[in-house]
């Protein structure tokens, strides 16, 4: 046990299992297999198993949005969720299910995502044929809200936006980016508000139309 205990510490895992477990004939007890998962956010220190990673049993998306730092988890509803803040893509997931739509992810850009990776979560919940809408939810903080706007822009100049976008921004510099939209948010499919509640409806009327 003890054994067990030092490489669950030394190797930052989130989960070590022995199952099963047998005891032979003879009385010896021995581990027949076992399951062992590491945290993901330790891997700069265990670059060892990094290397031994089997990434073919990955989403492609996630695989992808981990590249760029994104906390992403595919789902698979219809409506592409893009958020900073756990609790934000939380409630937004939430109110999604209230009025009658499915989330179709987890995206978590957190504060500090730049504005590369901000084009890039765009473009994965652009690219997924499961999603018929995008809601983007943002509380511009240390993230600004001119930033995501120009990612949005950028992401539509580079692959061209697919989907209908709903944008609701709240905080930092939220007038420069309502601003940045003027005149484009029928040519793109942007629709932007600003009250959460009537946002989510919006979003949701579209994926029932």
């Amino acid at each position: 046990m003890k054994s067990l205990y030092d490489c669950f510490m030394e190797k930052d895992c989130d989960m070590i299992e022995i199952n099963p477990l047998i005891t032979t004939k003879d009385g010896k007890v021995l581990a027949a297999d076992s399951k062992v998962t590491v945290d993901d956010n330790a891997s700069y220190r265990q670059k060892d198993l990094k290397e031994q990673e089997d990434t073919t049993q990955q989403n492609a998306k996630e695989a992808h949005a981990k590249h760029y730092d994104l906390n992403y988890i595919h789902i698979g509803g219809n409506i592409g969720c893009l958020v900073n803040g756990a609790g934000l893509a939380m409630s937004t997931m939430d109110i999604i299910k209230l009025y009658g739509g499915e989330p179709a992810n987890f995206l978590d850009v957190g504060g500090s995502a730049d504005g590369d990776q901000m084009t890039e979560a765009i473009k994965i919940l652009n690219s997924d044929t499961e999603v018929k809408a995008i809601f983007v939810n943002i509380f511009g903080g240390i993230l600004r809200c001119d930033v995501l706007t120009q990612s949005i822009l950028n992401a539509a100049k580079e692959v061209g936006l697919k989907k209908p976008i709903v944008l609701r921004l709240k905080g930092t510099n939220s007038d420069i980016a309502k601003t940045m939209l003027e005149g484009k948010q029928k040519e793109l499919g942007i629709f932007y508000e600003e009250d959460f509640d009537t946002a989510a409806q919006n979003v949701c009327s579209m994926v029932k139309a």
